[in-house]
């Protein structure tokens, strides 16, 4: 039986990862050391379901799927919005959910995204989410790619507004930030390469179809 190659995004993500696949009957030991960083190792074996999981970047994470390195992967859909990297979708894990949301500063006087000025800047870690929201609306701003705390961006008068992910919008409230546009939610996604989702499609739906009976369970519980 062929190793399957399973690409998890370190952090959070990841951590969550692993406790689904705990779930299902791998075991996970060697994957939450890497994790927790007791292991420096990037690949690690799970022998007892022929799998194999990469330690990687979220952002990095479709790009190991789409080109094959890796058959699965698990990684959050605000990054497969922005990367727009060519992989199949298989299912909302239902964790990590937050929201994109265009966020000005409270004293802008600005309560929608029509009376943003058509040359603003913007300044967001999803410069291809906002490109592409902003030009729904008809405006061409100036979109402005950090790394770093984003809420920065009109603190410091680098941007008029900022596009980012939200889980409560608490951070947004603390430096005098408000929220006029929800651009879309994210939650962790389960996506496969497209050529080993049809090579493997048995094998691939019968991991899907445990992991969101585990998925299901944990709601139906909380």
């Amino acid at each position: 039986m062929r190793t399957l190659t399973v690409a998890v995004a370190k952090g959070r993500l990841g951590e969550k990862a692993a406790q689904l696949f705990g779930a299902i009957g791998c075991d996970v030991t060697t994957l939450m050391d890497a994790l927790d960083g007791r292991s420096r190792s990037l690949v690690v074996a799970e022998p007892h379901r022929h799998l194999k999981f990469i330690l990687a970047k979220s952002m990095d994470v479709p790009t190991f799927v789409e080109y094959g390195a890796a058959d699965l992967g698990i990684v959050g859909k605000d990054v497969l919005m922005e990367s727009e990297r060519a992989v199949a979708e298989l299912a909302d894990l239902g964790y990590a959910r937050c929201s994109f949301v265009l966020a000005v500063p409270e004293g802008a006087g600005i309560r929608s995204v029509e009376q943003l000025d058509y040359n603003c800047r913007v300044a967001s870690k999803y410069p291809n989410v906002t490109r592409r929201f902003l030009a729904r609306h008809g405006i061409q701003a100036d979109v402005i790619p950090l790394h770093g705390s984003v809420e920065l961006g009109p603190l410091v008068g680098l941007a008029d507004a900022i596009l980012d992910i939200t889980e409560t919008g608490r951070t947004l409230q603390e430096n005098g930030l408000r929220a006029i546009a929800t651009v879309g939610e994210s939650s962790a996604r389960l996506v496969a390469n497209r050529i080993s989702y049809k090579v493997e499609y048995e094998r691939i739906g019968a991991i899907v179809e445990e992991l969101m009976g585990h998925v299901v369970q944990g709601a139906a519980a909380e």
